[in-house]
């Protein structure tokens, strides 16, 4: 197990702080923002399926990220090897970038504002219950699982935790650290009957330290619930197809929102104009009522970070209001390039990747609808309430989603569990489509991931109870 007796201390164990500095000013001279991103990573995973341990893993390792920023352009290098003789040479591949700005009087941009603010604590998730312990418990929700339901065929637990430790130096001389500790359990399970199997899982975590999942109530609650959901889809019937309403539920369906909406408010596709919101800033895009956040500093959050990955405190961002658009999020570079303030949304998957404008935990707030009459004002569509995978084009917004759960919907009665259904639309038009917005806001249980150029990112998700009109749903039923 690792020992949190040693902290990540770069500038006291493998750098001279004051050589560094040097070296990172000779690398942004003539360019007009960059920094020094150290890390040191640890994680641990296990994976108990079939019945057996299957996967034990520990991964350790850091390193740094050098970047020279002038303009649109920018020098990037990065290594394993935190030395001083490998910080030259990356800067010599970052002055790369600045020449194109040298003598064009560009002034270095100002730091981003400082903050002591703490969203989570710097506990680390591998002290703590050892990983005979940690084992112990997954074998017993595996049994548990099959001691639940004679059907249950097959069951898989697993337990991630990780410890994340950055520390940024700018070239005006601030050093910026944060610890971020990340914890999940998931749990699936697969039921069978006359032939047919179906699954159902269940999961989640967040920023904080593994004792809250080792309870075993709560990793029964998970078990319980995958149970419950591979239960229904064992009994759903083909899913319709057609233009319909659906009603989305609270919580994790928010990862509509997050894909067909959100990356389009991200300010790298805006400033380029490939995305669907560009220009827009001002006008309605989506229906009254509407109110989208992306909120980094939700504590203990899977997708919350007390600084994002250039140093900039995360913020709350409205980005749009009552249907208005009002804000995107914003790295440093994006936000000068567009004349706007950074909105602490930089991030970044490890020190081998460049920051961009990333989401944290983005959310549509509740309005003022009974989660109960949102439901009932389906009258010919389904009730959505979970989600698998989908595929998103992020320029316009056009996405296909995969219901894991999901019920048939007709006169406002909810009839029978439905399976293979699939929406299909776009982010710009579902939002001017919203209906009714219920009161019930949720967040995700905290197991969100996403993507972008290659770079994986946790995020959370969030929104109340949804009903949307004029939704194409995929589907191999008939009415």
């Amino acid at each position: 197990m690792a020992d949190r007796r040693d902290p990540f201390r770069p500038f006291e164990t493998k750098l001279d702080e004051a050589r560094a500095l040097a070296i990172l000013r000779d690398a942004v001279a003539g360019a007009d923002d960059g920094e020094l991103y150290l890390e040191r990573r640890r994680s641990e995973t296990l994976i108990f399926d079939d019945g057996r341990l299957r996967t034990a893993a520990y991964d350790a390792g850091e390193g740094f990220g050098l970047r020279a920023v002038a303009g649109e352009a920018a020098g990037y290098a990065h290594s394993t090897d935190l030395s001083e003789r490998a910080l030259t040479r990356a800067a010599e591949t970052c002055r790369l970038a600045a020449r194109a700005a040298e003598g064009k009087g560009v002034t270095l941009a100002d730091p981003p504002p400082p903050t002591n603010r703490r969203l989570y604590g710097d506990m680390d998730p591998l002290e703590g219950p050892d990983f005979a312990a940690r084992a112990a418990l997954l074998a017993e929700l595996d049994a548990y699982a099959r001691a639940k339901d004679p059907k249950v065929v097959q069951v898989s637990v697993s337990l991630g935790v990780s410890m994340q430790e950055i520390e940024i130096l700018r070239p005006e001389g601030r050093r910026v650290a944060d610890a971020r500790p990340l914890v999940r359990m998931n749990v699936s399970v697969t039921v069978e009957k006359a032939g047919r199997r179906e699954s159902g899982s269940a999961g989640g975590g967040g920023r904080f330290g593994v004792e809250s999942v080792m309870e075993p109530a709560h990793g029964r609650a998970l078990a319980d619930e995958a149970l419950r959901q591979a239960l229904v889809n064992l009994e759903a019937e083909d899913a319709p197809a057609g233009v319909m309403d659906v009603a989305l539920s609270p919580g994790w369906p928010g990862i509509l929102l997050h894909e067909a909406v959100g990356h389009g408010l991200e300010g790298d596709f805006n400033r380029k104009k490939t995305s669907a919101f560009a220009g827009l800033m001002g006008e309605m895009v989506a229906a009254p009522g509407v109110t989208v956040v992306d909120d980094g500093t939700i504590p203990d959050r899977r997708g919350s970070i007390t600084v994002d990955d250039e140093g900039t405190p995360s913020a709350r961002n409205v980005l749009i209001e009552d249907g208005r658009l009002v804000g995107y999020m914003q790295d440093r570079q994006n936000a000068r390039l567009m004349g706007v303030d950074a909105t602490g949304n930089g991030r970044r998957q490890s020190y081998a990747h460049p920051p961009m404008p990333r989401m944290t935990n983005t959310v549509m707030l509740g309005g003022t609808d009974d989660p109960a009459d949102v439901v009932a004002g389906v009258e010919d569509g389904i009730h959505a309430v979970g989600f698998g995978g989908g595929q998103v084009d992020i320029t316009n917004g056009k996405f296909v989603f995969s219901c894991t759960e999901a019920y048939r919907v007709k006169n406002g009665k909810v009839l029978h569990p439905v399976k293979g259904a699939t929406l299909i639309g776009d982010g710009a038009t579902a939002l001017k489509h919203v209906r009714a917005v219920g009161s019930d806001m949720a967040l995700d249980p905290g197991m969100g991931m996403c993507g972008k150029a290659g770079q994986w990112v946790p995020v959370g998700v969030g929104q109340p109870t949804l009903l949307i009109g004029g939704l194409t749903v995929g589907g191999a039923g008939k009415d």
